[in-house]
């Protein structure tokens, strides 16, 4: 990762991780489709064999849009008292819509991070 500081000036995990960029470069797409990774970026070159977001980015979401949902429901139910229909109606959409754009967004920052902290699946520092 030194020698990419010569070449490539510091780019922020968080914002390329939330825009889906190449944790090197930030240009270069990290995917080529909804959640499939690209084998490499298109801008530097850099190889994406590194990244291993596992299920990570999900136990985040599931914790964030839990909390959000349950939350929202809560507080609609107690001041409200709607009709369960209604709630049907309009917390799951939201809980689905929501979970689908923070699994991308949270799958980038992660493996942005990873690239940061050089850490590779499966190693295990020893000392």
């Amino acid at each position: 990762m030194t020698e990419d500081s010569a070449h490539y000036p510091p780019v922020d995990p968080i914002k390329a991780g939330l825009r889906g960029r190449c944790p090197r470069c930030g240009e270069g797409k990290l995917f080529q489709g909804y959640l499939a990774m690209r084998p490499r970026c298109a801008a530097c070159g850099l190889d994406y064999d590194f990244a291993d977001a596992g299920d990570g980015p999900v136990v985040f979401v599931i914790l964030i849009i839990g909390f959000i949902t349950v939350g929202a429901a809560l507080w609609a139910e107690v001041n409200y008292s709607p009709p369960l229909w209604l709630h049907f109606l309009l917390w799951i959409p939201l809980a689905i819509v929501l979970s689908l754009a923070l699994t991308r967004m949270l799958k980038g920052v992660l493996i942005d991070l990873q690239y940061r902290n050089n850490a590779r699946p499966g190693e295990i520092d020893r000392g």
